[in-house]
């Protein structure tokens, strides 16, 4: 029998019965809809978490101030630790041979900003011109300061990007002026828009585009700070060799622990650690969430088993017709597996674009990144055909081997 009639009789006996193949594909569906969403928004977590480690920098080190805290003794209240200082990243600059860059950061909180009749609070970060290079951030209209303006602490400034709509809306910024609490600065650069920092490694929940960018010498001598703050928020590092990361790591944590009497008032974070780390918890995401969609298919899969059984009960004395007049068991076999391949296939398709529509859902409504990669959709289409056929070899061989002359006296 050609295997075009054969395709034919398997779609006629799966069509005549449209609600009970429906009712049998449902599993297929939700599960391969399963596989594809687990996997999109696996795929997006993925994304967004290295994103927010590149911010940082793969090839950095970040020190990270703690909160200064206090001890009470007969002499009194005493500090107890103070945080980085502007000398913590000197003294690694200068007695760590790995670093290639140390980047001090000055960071005020809720800075009143005005130009005009525009006004903002926003973060005032007191830096040196290394940062661009440190953190991959460069500017996209003029320049960043030099280190001429930090050693001569003069009024300039570079907006981040929103902070630049903020404040100029669409108008050209850089030579304008811009009032930061009550001293007017003037703009020489715009950097380029960011991702948001989630926390993540001592970067703080902040906005890098909200930031405005001043010489670290400026921020010491034209801003005052609560003495009782660390002086600087976070120093970051760059390392000359990507291999001698952790050994730059151990060997700046040595040198702080030592300058700050092994006090524990800094974080060291490592930014190709957290990558690490991060691709662990990726992996065992997949797997949970794999896991849970291949129960989902399970369950679909013996639901096709279950019907193909009872669909071959019912058509008994079909098959006893067929195999009088000539069809042989490889007929029926094929007919059979076909249609259960037919159910998963037709349950497979249904089961992706219903897949598409809930990464689109998920990324709308709960504001999760979600990215569908075409290895998703092989896999869990892949995954619905061999569900087919695994679960229709039973029903299909069983059909096969009945005996013609018991299946015509079937009633």
């Amino acid at each position: 029998m050609e295997y075009q009639e054969i395709l034919s009789m398997s779609w006629n006996g799966i069509s005549s019965h449209r609600l009970r193949t429906f009712l049998t594909i449902l599993g297929i569906i939700f599960g391969v809809a399963a596989v594809v969403s687990m996997l999109s928004i696996g795929a997006g977590a993925k994304k967004q978490a290295l994103d927010q480690i590149r911010l940082l920098g793969v090839n950095n080190i970040i020190l990270h101030s703690e909160p200064v805290t206090f001890r009470t003794d007969d002499r009194g209240t005493v500090m107890e630790s103070m945080g980085l200082t502007i000398d913590d990243a000197r003294s690694l600059m200068t007695l760590n041979p790995l670093i290639a860059a140390s980047v001090p950061q000055r960071v005020l909180q809720g800075v009143r900003v005005t130009r005009k009749s525009e006004e903002v609070l926003t973060v005032i970060v007191g830096t040196t011109p290394d940062l661009q290079n440190v953190l991959s951030y460069l500017p996209v209209k003029g320049n960043f300061f030099n280190y001429k303006d930090v050693h001569e602490a003069r009024r300039v400034c570079v907006l981040g990007s929103k902070i630049k709509r903020n404040l100029f809306f669409y108008e050209e910024a850089v030579g304008q002026s811009v009032k930061i609490g009550n001293l007017w600065f003037t703009v020489v650069g715009v950097m380029e828009s960011k991702p948001r920092s989630t926390g993540r490694g001592g970067v703080g929940d902040r906005d890098l585009n909200m930031d405005i960018y001043i010489p670290l010498s400026s921020s010491v001598l034209r801003f005052s700070q609560d003495p009782t703050q660390p002086e600087v928020e976070q120093i970051i590092l760059k390392v000359h060799e990507e291999d001698r990361i952790m050994e730059a790591a151990h060997l700046a944590n040595s040198l702080i622990s030592l300058r700050h009497g092994g006090a524990q008032d800094y974080r060291l974070v490592v930014p190709e650690e957290l990558m690490r780390q991060s691709q662990k918890t990726q992996q065992i995401f997949n797997i949970v969430m794999g896991a849970i969609a291949g129960i989902s298919l399970l369950v679909g899969g013996i639901g096709i088993m279950n019907i193909m059984l009872a669909t071959v009960m019912e058509r008994t004395r079909e098959i006893g017709v067929r195999r009088a007049i000539g069809a042989t068991r490889k007929d029926v076999l094929s007919q059979f597996l076909i249609e259960s391949v037919l159910l998963s296939f037709s349950g497979g398709l249904i089961g992706i674009l219903l897949g598409f529509i809930m990464t689109k859902l998920i990324s709308t409504y709960a504001n999760w990144t979600t990215i569908v990669e075409w290895t998703s959709i092989v896999l869990a289409f892949s995954v619905s055909a061999a569900v087919g056929i695994i679960f229709g070899i039973y029903p299909a061989r069983k059909a096969a081997m009945l005996d013609p002359i018991e299946s015509l006296r079937y009633e």
